[in-house]
């Protein structure tokens, strides 16, 4: 399971020409789930974003959480994170989720947030969607899941 983290201002979700879903203050979170994630690392990916303190403080360092800042998160599913770009120039899927699959897990995953009594909006699983935001630092992190025995 990986996610791309953006401290963002504001981010929205576009469908069909129509806004879908926006934030202000807060994380845009793509998800991506590969073969064989668990819904232990989806906890893990979980707990470990509503914790992460990457907002600054009154020093302007990294110190405070979304929920320090009372922010959102809109969380979007991106199988295109789970490509192997290894060999060739077109990528492959085949370490990606089944989509039945990865519907459950996605969900799963924004319930969990949600159990951090942080406020979630969402995209559409399987969509085609337009992306907008704008990212405040620049901040972006990649975290992959780790594996859970």
């Amino acid at each position: 399971m990986k996610l791309v983290v953006q401290r963002v201002d504001n981010a929205s979700v576009t469908i069909e020409n129509e806004l879908f879903s926006s934030i202000d203050r807060g994380y845009l979170v793509l998800f991506g789930a590969e073969k064989d994630d668990t819904k232990e690392q989806a906890d893990w990916l979980a707990n470990k974003l509503c914790a992460l303190r990457c907002f600054p403080d009154e020093n302007e360092k990294m110190n405070l959480s979304i929920k320090d800042i009372n922010g959102e998160m809109l969380i979007v599913s991106q199988f295109t994170l789970c490509a192997d770009i290894k060999k060739g120039t077109r990528p492959s899927f085949d370490n990606a989720m089944k989509p039945d699959e990865a519907k459950i897990m996605y969900e799963y995953f924004i319930s969990k947030v949600k159990e951090n009594e942080v406020p979630v909006k969402t995209g559409v699983f399987g969509a085609h969607m337009q992306i907008n935001l704008l990212n405040n630092g620049p901040v972006t992190f990649i975290i992959n899941a780790p594996v859970i025995s």
